[in-house]
């Protein structure tokens, strides 16, 4: 179940250049739990960032980067701090409140005036920050920014990779190495590898557009799948 899960989130990644943490995460935190789940799609987001940035880190807009990564440091802490204090029913319900809100906030476009300029940096950064470390998916305020800023398919992909390699980086660090079995390690990191795979050959067959939909569909019926089983924890 584990590998089936980081392979389906690893082909969607290389197949649309986002999802890994969109589609992983609901399922992760509903098999290994909340403080888990989140802390290994950290983890496997961020190698497949580092991966994925190899062959585009020329195309990285740092001077943009610089306000989103900065905002992201200041509240991974405070998400990595919830994390920890509040019980697994809630979590569930706030890790599934937030993947169901961004999702559904990607799917309509959301064109706000708060995430232009600077100030929209900022407070994208900050938010995606604060999800990462605390759901594990800190990608859906970096996608409305990008929209709101006019960015093209081309410049966002490396930028976000870019930008998931940061925050990750910093949401491991705070939340700490996820607790598994040699045995689990081996089974996440061949899933990987073999999504990948998949996902780079399908890449050419399926439209962008399509694959794109998929995804979000698929992380929409985790979020609500996880707010579900929060509330019957509760």
């Amino acid at each position: 179940m584990l590998a089936g899960i980081v392979l389906v989130g690893s082909s969607v990644q290389w197949l649309t250049g986002m999802g890994f943490a969109l589609v992983a995460v609901p399922a992760l935190i509903l098999l290994l739990g909340p403080a888990q789940g989140v802390v290994l799609a950290n983890c496997a987001s961020g190698v497949i960032c580092v991966v994925g940035l190899v062959g585009g880190w020329r195309r990285v807009r740092l001077a943009a980067m610089v306000p989103l990564c900065v905002a992201a440091a200041c509240t991974v802490p405070a998400g990595a701090w919830m994390t920890r204090q509040l019980p697994e029913p809630v979590l569930l319900l706030v890790m599934g409140g937030l993947v169901t809100v961004a999702v559904l906030l990607v799917m309509r476009g959301a064109r706000l005036p708060a995430l232009r300029g600077t100030k929209g940096a900022v407070a994208a950064g900050a938010a995606g920050g604060f999800m990462n470390s605390a759901a594990g998916v800190g990608g859906p305020p970096i996608s409305l920014y990008a929209l709101n800023a006019g960015w093209t398919v081309r410049e966002f992909v490396p930028n976000a990779m870019f930008y998931g390699v940061v925050v990750n980086a910093f949401s491991v660090a705070a939340n700490g190495m996820p607790e598994l079995s040699t045995p689990k390690w081996v089974a996440v990191i061949a899933a990987m590898a073999v999504g990948g795979l998949i996902g780079r050959t399908l890449a050419s067959r399926i439209p962008e557009q399509r694959a794109r939909q998929l995804v979000l569909l698929l992380a929409l019926t985790g979020g609500v799948t996880a707010l579900g089983k929060g509330l019957w924890g509760l």
